[in-house]
């Protein structure tokens, strides 16, 4: 900041992130602390290729301004990025309430012996600020690399790696005890219905045999229960075979 006689001026330098074929803004700020109505007035050497407003102003006792510099797109980047432009800010005392329509050229000419406090302002061009990383697709859905290698070569592994590790071993132990469980009721399941069968089987056996021996005193066995017999017998041996 300046601290003149009339205005304090911020900054001193107009700094200005160049780009090519783009219009860049910058702003300064004028301080009155005095009692005083003070006129303003910027000049450049450069005036072609700066647009300043206000470039003229009145800025009343106890008060600021702010003075935006927008500088023009330019084709081709000077060598370095070094500026040799500047602008000058020249500050009179002015009469109470003036405005800026009361402001004119005389009012800034030495020759009419007023005094006239000036302030030289470099102009600067800096890299613009750099765009965000890009995010990786992966980091995108939620994945992070786990693993980075060291100078020399040595991978180091992240922490969270082992905690997901033992978190996926949990739950392929979850599953399995569920399909042993699913397993051992299916067996216990299918030993009742076999145990079911035999207990049939046994009990049809002892009426084979009681209507044989009735079969024998009245001339045989029917037909019918032979087939049953049979049919109990396919379907008891693929019950076991299971």
């Amino acid at each position: 900041m300046s601290t003149g006689e009339l205005l304090q001026i911020e900054p001193l330098e107009l700094q200005f992130p160049f780009e090519l074929k783009k219009q860049i803004s910058c702003s300064m700020q004028l301080s009155n602390k005095s009692d005083s109505y003070v006129a303003f007035k910027v000049k450049t050497t450069n005036p072609k290729k700066y647009c300043v407003r206000p470039n003229t102003g009145v800025v009343i006792p106890h008060s600021t301004c702010d003075v935006v510099v927008t500088m023009q797109a330019q084709k081709e980047a000077p060598p370095d990025l070094q500026c040799k432009d500047k602008f000058l800010l020249q500050c009179v005392v002015a009469s109470p309430g003036s405005t800026a329509k009361d402001i004119t050229t005389e009012m800034f000419s030495k020759e009419s012996g007023k005094h006239v406090d000036e302030c030289k302002l470099k102009v600067l061009y800096v890299q613009p600020p750099q765009p965000p990383s890009p995010v990786h697709e992966g980091s995108e859905e939620g994945y992070s690399p786990r693993t980075s290698v060291s100078d020399n070569g040595v991978v180091n592994h992240n922490p969270d790696l082992n905690v997901d590790i033992a978190m996926y071993g949990r739950l392929i132990t979850l599953h399995n005890n569920t399909c042993g469980v699913q397993v051992k009721s299916l067996v216990s399941k299918l030993t009742e219905e076999k145990q079911s069968v035999i207990k049939l089987n046994n009990k049809l056996e002892q009426e084979i045999e009681t209507l044989r021996r009735r079969g024998n005193k009245s001339g045989g066995i029917p037909f019918v229960y032979l087939v049953a017999v049979g049919l109990i017998g396919i379907l008891l041996g693929y019950i076991l075979k299971k």
